[in-house]
């Protein structure tokens, strides 16, 4: 394709003193010869105008003598973003360039903050392109007459695609955009934008709903400058946790060197304690710092945002909440407290900071233990070699099915056979049989097989036609407001008495609350009042409060992908290999590792054995992550009382579990026993951990998005404990009489494959399999054992105990 064609891209490009960037340049071109495909790119590089200026290139072709004058195109593009913090920036942008080369061109936003006079306008008045996310693309397949919305359409682009391969909202993008491509007379360019992930071919293949891919790598060399945080001290015993804000005076020294900081903690929890720890050391940069995770006010996150993108802010202490491409202006330095757990994480963290080509990013990484060094070097290695982890799709989720033939029955209705083939041409229905798409029509239209005596569950009907509508208005509109995929944890307003919302705490935290007492949030002492209209009602507090909210399923699991890594270190440190100055730091732990029982490489299973006043133990080190190590733990627990009749409590962390038990374990005998068999290891996970318990409680999300659960009304929304109970007797009855019900089935699906993680657990078993296990004895706990022993006791002590009870293990193992 001849250069004149992107003449105005590259003198636009000019007049800002850039140059074009090659995977851009090829990017237009393969746009302009209708393909489409996936482009992979870092952060700043430009990935926006490598996919909005070839629209224009392409119509500045169909009209070159009067590109300029206003015309009603309708919608050219429509561009999906998983964030509505992302939706104005990028729409910014994209205005910013048509206003400066004279295009009369639309851009404009439609989320669920955009207003009804808006919308209405958007309506009579398409945009040339509309910024939208995944659920308000369904919100627009669900209006009347949404052909004519998209019959100008001529790409679609999906931005942060990594963000939402991997889960139920892209689903939902899935099957919008199969639908869209088969309405759209013309034919549709379809591009996504992701960062870099271990399995970029299989997330292009997903997101076409095709076999051939077609992938633009930038080629651009993002550098990542890590700079590890030492302690003064090595701790030969860590636990987690103990060192983190006990390193803030190292800390500070850093936000000091630089003018703009993101702090990222991997806690909403952990967020608060280091604000306020911040705060309190330098309170001279109070309106120079803030804080910003998910369950504060939109309002303030929106500040914190446009406050950053302005840069009238040193410090923004925060979780993933920033994690995704929110567009302000390129932090210089970012710091990392603990272990993110993932590489791609990791990377993504580190460049927030300088995300402009050809500079690097510059990340602190800062341990909360000893065992956390480790981790730094594990991460170093996989930054250096590029590896990331792979994300895999969720496959036949027949709740976002139901919802997806509710929406489309809404709007104008779809036929049978058609939308079968719409849907099998998506990579997560590409599976389906027509007996389960048969149960999903039978489901909508009577309620299956157990609710069809109740009409609010026959929602869809079909008309003489052959078209499947939804007539009732009531209907419609409680389909409207429940649609999407993000299920909540059942949340509590929090707001001062004047009614001032201040955000969202789990309603757990102040299930353990009496009237009086006081809680950091928000940046603020606060103390409870009562809970009114399913909000927390609080005061400002003038006493200081060290209690801060914690948040269910804070505490994220150590990736594969860095665990192997991982074992990579240990190996050469149990051959005297320290490549790394992070390891070099701990071989004095290592090395008390190896004199007092082991380092395991990628051959080993250490078990360790010892005997305390507290009982005896057994520790197992697989190096699989906490939640794979839960489950295990429960799996020998299970297998081991079979035989011998000893009850065990379990603890677990990143890199191994405990069993702990009052009687004698005779670990050889039973490990004589094949321990780690692959017979009947689903039905033994079944049987060792309360599934149906789990599943009930999965159900709750997968009724909910079925829309078997309606929500409330805005304003008005259905208390927690209501909800579970609608749930859970729907759960009991499916059970009872509809075991074949394909939602109940999923439920039961989910837990084992997503909360069990049946793969990972199924590839330990197979891995331990093909090691040589090693019994080791100690005599007294090793620096591998002490944080998982640690771990469980804080399950049942307070922090100040917990503090002293270590303090006195300590002495007495150092002695």
């Amino acid at each position: 394709m001849e250069n004149d064609d992107l003449n105005v891209g590259i003198q636009y490009f000019r007049n800002k003193g850039w140059t074009p960037f090659a995977f851009q340049l090829e990017a237009w071109r393969d746009f302009l010869e209708g393909k489409s495909g996936l482009l992979n790119a870092p952060t700043g590089s430009g990935k926006t105008f490598a996919l909005w200026f070839p629209l224009i290139l392409e119509y500045i072709k169909e009209h070159p003598s009067d590109w300029q004058k206003p015309r009603k195109n309708g919608t050219l593009m429509i561009w999906v973003t998983p964030l509505r913090a992302l939706a104005q920036d990028i729409q910014k942008a994209m205005q910013e360039v048509c206003d400066q080369i004279g295009l009369p061109w639309k851009v404009s936003v439609r989320n669920g903050d955009t207003d009804n006079k808006e919308r209405t306008y958007q309506k009579k008045n398409p945009p040339e392109c509309l910024v939208t996310t995944p659920e308000t693309l369904h919100v627009l397949l669900a209006q009347k007459e949404n052909q004519i919305l998209f019959r100008d359409l001529r790409a679609i682009i999906v931005d942060e695609w990594h963000e939402l391969v991997g889960n139920k909202r892209g689903v939902q993008v899935q099957l919008a955009l199969s639908y869209m491509r088969s309405i759209c007379p013309q034919p549709i360019k379809l591009w996504g934008i992701s960062a870099t992930i271990g399995n970029l071919e299989d997330a292009c293949r997903i997101l076409l709903g095709r076999e051939n891919t077609h992938i633009v790598k930038a080629d651009i060399e993002k550098k990542t400058e890590i700079h590890t945080v030492f302690p003064n001290e090595l701790e030969k015993y860590p636990w987690s946790g103990h060192l983190g804000i006990k390193l803030i005076d190292k800390v500070l020294p850093i936000i000091d060197r630089y003018h703009s900081v993101l702090l990222f903690t991997n806690t909403r929890a952990q967020t608060e304690i280091w604000y306020h720890k911040i705060m309190e050391t330098r309170p001279d940069w109070a309106g120079l710092a803030a804080l910003h995770h998910g369950s504060l006010d939109q309002a303030v996150r929106t500040w914190v945002e446009e406050s950053l993108h302005a840069g009238k802010l040193k410090l923004v202490v925060c979780t993933s909440s920033l994690d995704l491409g929110v567009d302000f202006r390129p932090v210089e330095a970012v710091i990392q407290i603990g272990s993110p757990k993932g590489v791609a994480r990791f990377v993504q963290r580190a460049g927030r900071s300088r995300h402009q080509p050809g500079l690097p990013s510059e990340i602190y990484f800062v341990p909360t233990n000893s065992l956390e060094m480790i981790e730094a070097a594990a991460l170093r290695s996989a930054v250096e070699t590029g590896e990331m982890e792979s994300i895999h799709c969720p496959e036949l989720t027949y709740d976002v099915l139901v919802q997806f033939l509710v929406t489309l029955a809404v709007g104008d209705g779809f036929r049978k056979d058609e939308l079968f083939q719409i849907l099998k041409h998506t990579y997560s229905f590409q599976h389906l049989t027509g007996t389960a798409y048969e149960w999903a029509l039978n489901f909508v239209t009577k309620g299956g097989e157990t609710l069809g005596g109740y009409e609010e569950f026959s929602k869809v009907e079909m008309g003489e036609d052959g078209v499947f509508r939804i007539k009732d208005k009531r209907t419609a509109m409680r389909h409207r407001l429940s649609m999407g995929t993000i299920v909540s944890d059942p949340m509590l307003k929090v707001r001062l008495k004047n009614g001032t919302f201040l955000g969202m705490i789990e309603e757990y935290f102040f299930s353990k609350l009496r009237p009086g007492d006081r809680f950091f949030f928000s940046g603020r002492n606060l103390e409870f009042v009562q809970i009114k209209d399913m909000s927390a009602i609080v005061k400002l507090s003038t006493k200081k409060s060290s209690n801060t909210p914690s948040y269910m399923g804070g505490r994220i699991s150590l990736t594969s992908k860095l665990s192997g890594k991982i074992r990579e270190i240990l190996r050469d440190a149990s051959q005297g290999i320290f490549a790394s100055e992070e390891v070099r730091y701990v071989a004095p732990l290592l090395d008390l590792q190896q004199r007092l029982s082991t380092i395991p490489d990628d051959n080993t299973l250490l078990i360790e054995k010892n005997i305390s006043k507290e009982g005896h133990h057994l520790f197992f080190f697989p190096f699989e992550g906490r939640m794979v190590h839960e489950i295990l733990g429960s799996l020998l627990a299970y297998r081991i009382s079979v035989n011998y009749p000893i009850t065990f409590s379990i603890a677990m962390n990143d890199y191994g579990f405990e069993l702990l038990s009052d009687s004698p374990i005779p670990i050889e005998d039973i490990l004589e026993e094949d321990l780690f068999s692959e017979h009947n290891l689903e039905e033994d996970i079944l049987r060792c951990v309360n599934e149906s318990e789990m599943a009930k409680r999965k159900f709750r999300d997968v009724a909910t998005i079925s829309g078997l659960v309606f929500q409330g009304f805005p304003g008005k929304p259905l208390r927690f404990k209501h909800l579970q109970s609608n749930s859970g007797i729907l759960f009991g009855v499916f059970e009872d009489y509809d075991p074949e019900n394909l939602l109940l089935e999923q439920a039961h699906r989910e837990v084992l494959e997503m909360q069990m993680e049946r793969d990972s657990i199924f590839g330990a078993i197979r891995k331990i399999n093909r090691q040589q296990i090693v019994l080791k004895k100690p005599g007294q706990f090793t620096p591998f054992s002490f944080p998982i022993m640690v771990d469980r006791l804080r399950a049942t002590l307070s922090s100040e105990s917990l503090e002293e009870r270590i303090a006195k293990m300590r002495a007495q193992m150092l002695d």
